[in-house]
């Protein structure tokens, strides 16, 4: 399973070709990308109609998604990796992506991203694995 941000998946929806496009494509095929909670809020926000809200909904209700076991745990754990990168001068632009990250972390999966934040992130928490496909 990888978890998939919303960066990708608006990518997706948008129909730019990114890499990262590329690699969910075929993470879509295999059955291995998953959503988190805010990842699905993050996308439907995004709805520009009523209409498209529900599609969006319709299609994403069936990705797998990452639940956790304690919100107030994982929020925690977000807010001191949110910290941690200042402390180490770094200033993550969303701390949504802490919280995506910390996701990540604690189901031990690979998080794809289209995000610089998170290569920043991954410098200060070795145990964030951003997913890199590989290359031909």
């Amino acid at each position: 399973m990888v978890l998939v941000d919303s960066t990708v998946w608006i990518d997706l929806l948008r129909r730019r070709v990114t890499r990262q496009v590329a690699d969910l494509r075929v993470l879509l095929e295999t059955r291995e990308a998953a959503l988190s909670f805010l990842v699905y809020q993050e996308v439907l926000q995004g709805a520009s109609t009523p209409d498209r809200f529900e599609r969006l909904r319709g299609y994403f209700s069936t990705l797998p998604t990452l639940h956790v076991a304690s919100p107030r745990r994982l929020h925690e754990a977000a807010a001191k990796l949110y910290a941690r990168c200042r402390w180490a001068g770094i200033t993550p632009r969303n701390g949504h992506d802490c919280v995506i990250a910390q996701t990540a972390i604690e189901h031990e999966v690979m998080l794809l991203a289209n995000d610089r934040d998170f290569d920043a992130i991954a410098s200060v928490e070795p145990r964030l694995h951003l997913y890199r496909a590989a290359r031909a």
